[in-house]
């Protein structure tokens, strides 16, 4: 399940209201308004720095939806 925080960021990063969009584990990237390949490179960072956290290319990459980037960063957070 995404947590509220990650939505949160996602949103915010995209301008988004919060309430307006739904964002699930089976999520895509391109299923969000305006999360082109620009705006991938703000949300991964903004989650970065939000989180604390920092995730290597190839562990981006290997995420295909948005509950795989939940668990990546439940997996930095967590050790």
């Amino acid at each position: 399940m995404i947590s509220e925080r990650l939505h949160k960021i996602i949103c915010s990063t995209l301008g988004l209201q919060e309430d307006e969009v739904e964002i699930k584990d089976d999520t895509l990237a391109n299923q969000v308004p305006g999360w082109d390949s620009l705006n991938h490179v703000n949300v991964i960072t903004a989650i970065e720095k939000d989180f604390a956290v920092r995730f290597k290319s190839i562990e981006v990459l290997k995420c295909k939806n948005v509950g795989d980037l939940q668990k990546l960063v439940d997996s930095k957070i967590n050790k």
